[in-house]
């Protein structure tokens, strides 16, 4: 057990602590909230075929991907950064 906790202490501060500046008691709790969202809908994890936990199936395959247009969400300010293609 001790592995998999030193694997996500260690992605929550490479990827959000570290590189965010903590101003007062509640401003932790956002930016792990804000993490924790993006962990478990968004970031692709290898274990799960590059699924998020939450997601249930594969995506959607996208065709014509030269025309189609990416858009990204800024999560914490830009510190993480996540795409889609649109509709």
């Amino acid at each position: 057990m001790n592995a998999h906790c030193a694997r996500i202490i260690g992605s929550i501060r490479g990827e959000a602590l570290d590189h965010v500046l903590i101003m007062n008691e509640a401003h932790p709790r956002h930016v792990l909230a804000a993490y924790e969202r993006h962990y478990n809908e968004h970031r692709p994890h290898q274990a799960r075929n590059q699924l998020p936990p939450d997601a249930h199936k594969q995506p959607a395959a996208a065709h014509a991907l030269s025309t189609g247009k990416v858009l990204r969400t800024r999560i914490l300010g830009g510190l993480i950064n996540e795409y889609k293609y649109a509709a």
